[in-house]
């Protein structure tokens, strides 16, 4: 008889599953200054950051602009909501 060997699930794919990113989205209304700011002030991106996120946002719609838990992107999400940006957390 043949017993096979039963290994623990690997925990670096559970660690993975866990990562969450903020994803900002395009809009008509906001001004590149504002994303920005926004982006310096919620996610800690330094200026050249921002403006790089900014750029891609409005040339290709979308960019993932902060990762980690969802309990950590949480807050921040909500509050680009409450500044009218359009985002959500993938």
């Amino acid at each position: 008889m043949v017993k096979e060997k039963i290994h623990p699930a690997d925990k670096s794919d559970e660690v993975l599953s866990d990562v969450k990113e903020i994803i900002l989205y395009n809009d008509d209304f906001n001004t590149f200054d504002f994303v920005i700011d926004t982006l310096m002030d919620l996610c800690k991106h330094d200026l050249e950051q921002a403006e790089q996120c900014a750029l891609i946002v409005h040339h290709k719609g979308k960019c993932a602009v902060k990762s980690g838990s969802y309990t950590e992107l949480k807050p921040i999400c909500t509050e680009m909501l409450i500044r009218n940006l359009t985002a959500e957390i993938e």
